[in-house]
């Protein structure tokens, strides 16, 4: 496998993309790090077996048997066949150490003069510096992941002294965005402090994915060669992805927006998969007019106009969306009829909705938790805004005001007890009959609405559960966790339906697609990830074109699907970004202007070779107000039918 690619003729599978197309939910396969299938006109590779035996283990571990008769019938393999794929991984153990630790650790032993490696290095550093400064910027992302592999490498071949040396002289040479990595790089000081390491493992099996223009990419080789700094190459070969593009090198602020993941980049070719990001077909509902409509006709005089009477917004969506999936690409529930009953009556309040705009922002509700001395760790309001939901580290969900919009009855407060662990994510259903809560116990609760007690108690993560969410049309749910993978459920059954591995930490946010037929998922990798950057909170445009990321170091991301390209980012915030809407820890919320920010995006640009766009330095020209609570964290931030801005979040004494 080529460690250089030139142009978009090779593709490397085994490289993590930052936004990528993995799975479907429908099941079908597309693309990316984990493909249970064998490729066409062949067997499986090595490393394919590996990972396909890897998962299966982990399922039988479980007790997900269903899963496991669905993992071997996509991958063609029999209980036979599985048996022999055993029995070869068996043969390969040796000593203490488990065959891909082993494995992953032994390309380390290949090693030059340990007393050379600060010249290597400096001398590459010298030559990067010495360069044009649009070269510069390109060149300066080899920094760090050859820093981390030449400390390892020391470090392995028990050279303590040198490697301390080397990382005290260049440690800080890295971005910012790397401090939590060097930190637990650090403390591994000894050749076993290596075993186990699961960011060292990480890293070390992902090819860290470089984006460089043809012009620096020739620089260096030529550099390199003239100095015959074979030691560096090798791990350029070897461990690095250079994925070379023709064009003007990019900008120190292109480059930022998008650096910082274990992985690097996520990589061109992957992230041209086909995203159906329109919005499905709404059912046919007829909308009468309100009796206050009908008054106000009166009141001018006029007789009642007998005319149809639906809504303008439910006629509009009757319309097919060319980028919408399938109806049937996933198999969605039947309408019910206090389901028809909530489309009416969000159309009726949809005519009524206030134009937003920059000279027309939206008013702020904010709710704030008093006395919550037990730690408010999650807030959902339900989607007609009459019920608000709080989980708390003490094992508790609260329904904290079962009617927030009526002061007559928002007295009211149900505690529902069952975790035994903080309690860290909640979710209404679209109906208003459950609630989903995750949990530092592992499991995800569903709870009834009109008993309140607990239904069911889904268990298959190992670890806590950081996150989940209801599908916009019920019956399905998301979860992520510190197990680093996402999992697909339906409430009426008791295993997941899908497992979305690839993440290299946890998964810290989940989100559905208005449509239903994606998931995404944000990391503590710095990574977004779209299943068919740590990023902490992710929301979708409601026209599902586009997606938003915010993370700990304040920034959010603006993302097109349908390209696979971030196209805007938005600063401001001054901590963790953790609540996004569209239309943070630091105690504010932030309304921006997206609108202007997706039509300042040169739509030219998305048909180029290059992978990136040149995005408009004017974050600060798209913000358009900015609003400071006393003493409050914004936890959750949730716009109305109306386009009320409700936001939600505990007082901090």
């Amino acid at each position: 496998m080529a460690a250089v690619q030139d142009g978009p003729k090779e593709l490397d599978v085994d490289a993590k993309p930052e936004i990528d197309g993995t799975a479907n939910l429908s099941g079908n396969p597309v693309s990316g790090p984990l493909s249970s299938s064998p490729p066409a006109g062949g067997a499986p590779k090595a490393e394919d077996q590996q990972t396909l035996l890897a998962v299966l283990q982990f399922l039988k571990r479980n007790n997900l048997s269903e899963s496991v008769d669905i993992l071997r019938r996509e991958a063609g393999l029999t209980e036979v066949q599985e048996d022999s794929l055993v029995d070869g991984a068996s043969g390969v153990k040796s000593g203490e150490d488990q065959p891909d630790v082993s494995v992953v650790l032994s390309a380390y032993s290949q090693q030059g003069d340990p007393s050379l490696y600060k010249v290597y290095y400096s001398n590459l550093k010298s030559f990067i510096e010495s360069v044009l400064d649009c070269h510069r910027a390109e060149l300066s992302q080899l920094f760090y992941p050859l820093f981390v592999h030449m400390y390892l490498e020391l470090v392995y071949n028990n050279h303590e002294n040198e490697a301390k040396a080397f990382f005290e002289k260049f440690s800080g040479d890295q971005e910012c965005y790397y401090e939590d990595d060097l930190r637990i790089l650090c403390s591994l000081t000894k050749k076993e402090h290596m075993k186990g390491n699961e960011v060292l493992l990480d890293f070390r099996t992902s090819r860290f994915v470089l984006r460089i223009s043809r012009d620096s990419y020739q620089l260096l080789k030529r550099h390199l060669q003239e100095r015959q700094n074979n030691q560096i190459w090798n791990i350029i070969q070897e461990h690095l992805y250079i994925d070379i593009f023709d064009g003007m090198p990019r900008s120190k602020s292109q480059i930022d927006s998008m650096s910082g993941s274990l992985a690097g980049e996520g990589k061109r070719e992957v992230n041209k998969v086909k995203v159906f990001h329109g919005l499905l077909k709404e059912p046919e509902i007829e909308v009468p007019l309100d009796d206050e409509d009908e008054e106000a006709e009166n009141e001018e005089g006029k007789p009642k106009k007998k005319k149809a009477k639906k809504d303008n917004i439910g006629s509009k969506s009757k319309k097919q969306d060319p980028n919408a999936p399938q109806q049937n690409r996933i198999p969605l529930p039947e309408l019910k009829d206090s389901d028809k009953l909530d489309k009416i009556m969000y159309m009726k309040e949809s005519t009524k909705r206030i134009r937003l705009g920059p000279e027309n922002l939206p008013s702020i509700c904010f709710y704030t938790f008093l006395n919550a001395y037990q730690g408010l760790t999650a807030v959902d309001f339900t989607d007609d805004s009459s019920l608000i939901a709080g989980g708390f580290a003490d094992s508790t969900s609260d329904d904290v005001l079962e009617r927030i919009m009526d002061e007559k009855t928002a007295s009211e407060s149900k505690i529902l007890h069952g975790h035994s662990g903080p309690v860290y994510g909640v979710s209404f259903s679209p109906d208003r009959n459950y609630l989903l809560s995750s949990s530092e116990d592992g499991t995800i609760r569903l709870w009834s609405l009109q008993t309140f007690t607990c239904l069911v108690g889904y268990k298959g993560h190992n670890y806590p559960v950081w996150d989940t969410q209801f599908s916009p049309f019920g019956y399905y749910f998301i979860s992520g966790g510190h197990d680093r993978v996402a999992r697909l459920w339906a409430t009426d059954h008791y295993q997941p339906l899908r497992i979305f591995a690839g993440h290299l930490a946890d998964v810290t946010c989940t989100r559905f697609h208005p449509n239903a037929n994606y998931v995404a998922t944000g990391s503590s990798d710095r990574t977004v990830r779209l299943w068919d950057g740590p990023i902490h909170s992710l929301t979708f445009s409601p026209n599902g074109k586009f997606l938003a990321s915010g993370s700990t170091d304040g920034r959010v991301l603006l993302w097109d699907l349908g390209h696979g390209l971030m196209i805007g980012e938005l600063k401001g915030h001054t901590d963790t970004v953790y609540a996004l809407r569209f239309s943070s820890m630091d105690n504010t919320v932030r309304l921006w202007d997206i609108v202007k920010a997706i039509d300042d995006v040169e739509t030219d640009d998305f048909t180029a070779t290059t992978g990136h766009i040149h995005l408009p330095d004017n974050s600060q020209e798209l913000l358009l107000g900015t609003y400071h609570s006393k003493s409050t964290p914004v936890i959750h931030l949730h716009f109305t039918r109306r386009n009320l801005l409700l936001s939600a979040g505990a007082y901090n004494s």
